[in-house]
């Protein structure tokens, strides 16, 4: 038997290490190499591996922070990586001003509830018609004196206005006087029940005139001597002047003191008139439209 083939030698010359060489030691350097080369292989196949990862990581992370930036709402391409946002709020708009189809009551007419005793409820006397103690009218301040109602119209005139009161159907005559610097004026307010009956009466014509109002500081005047006088009518009132001098001289027409003083007491007879009236179509709008 041959010293190769003893048992000493157990690998043999066709050993699993060796391809027929004579040395039956391993190549322990040529087995380290592949091992390193084969670690090195799964290094790189990791780092690949994990960088492969972490740029698919920072793209879905891209994509999701464009679509929640971006106000486009058009349709992505691509459903599987679309990304639903929620609707935008509407603007908010003012709502429209709204008007009722009802059309608004007309204005009631002030003329209308003087015009008659049947609508013309008001309170009236001569603390309602003449209020106060003095009454400024511009730079004109009169002194109010005495004041009286009487039922019997005629008592309270002169001339022919009483039987022109009386025909027409006159129920009350309110008088007051006021006086300016020896100026006097008496007014007197004639009650009937409707308008026509008024205008009847400021119709006929001169004839007369209501009858002044001494007292409170005021003589007689205008009982024996020339004075101023008017007539006019409102509504069922018809509302007359008598003006002069207290002194009891007779007024011309260069007297011009005596015609302001008239015009003025006049006028404010006629704006108490036309005063209630407003009042009361006031009281009945509001009542109307509860």
């Amino acid at each position: 038997m041959s010293p190769g083939d003893g048992p000493g030698e157990p690998f043999g010359t066709g050993g699993p290490f060796g391809a027929g060489g004579s040395d039956s030691t391993p190549d322990w350097s040529a087995l380290a190499d592949a091992s390193a080369a084969r670690g090195r292989r799964k290094r790189w196949l990791l780092i690949g591996g994990i960088a492969l990862a972490t740029c698919a990581v920072g793209a879905i992370v891209a994509t999701a922070v464009v679509s929640a930036g971006s106000d486009d709402r058009a349709a992505d391409p691509d459903p599987s990586t679309s990304q639903a946002l929620p609707p935008l709020p509407e603007p908010s708009v003012s709502p429209e001003p709204s008007f009722s189809s009802v059309a608004p009551q007309p204005p009631l007419n002030p003329k209308d509830f003087i015009d008659s005793a049947a609508k013309d409820k008001a309170p009236l006397s001569s603390a309602t018609l003449f209020p106060g103690k003095r009454l400024t009218i511009g730079d004109r301040t009169y002194v109010k004196g005495a004041t009286a109602t009487s039922t019997s119209c005629a008592a309270a005139t002169q001339g022919a206005l009483g039987s022109s009161l009386a025909a027409h159907g006159c129920t009350r005559l309110i008088r007051a006087t006021y006086s300016k610097d020896g100026v006097a004026v008496t007014v007197g307010v004639a009650v009937f029940d409707n308008e026509a009956r008024a205008l009847a009466v400021k119709n006929q014509g001169p004839g007369g005139g209501v009858a002044s109002l001494a007292g409170a500081g005021v003589p007689t005047f205008c009982r024996v001597t020339v004075c101023r006088t008017t007539t006019n009518s409102y509504g069922r009132y018809a509302y007359f002047t008598v003006s002069g001098f207290e002194s009891r001289r007779a007024v011309t027409a260069k007297d011009k003191a005596v015609f302001t003083a008239g015009d003025d007491i006049s006028d404010f007879a006629f704006r108490q008139i036309a005063a209630r009236g407003q009042a009361q179509a006031s009281a009945a709008a509001a009542a109307r439209d509860r």
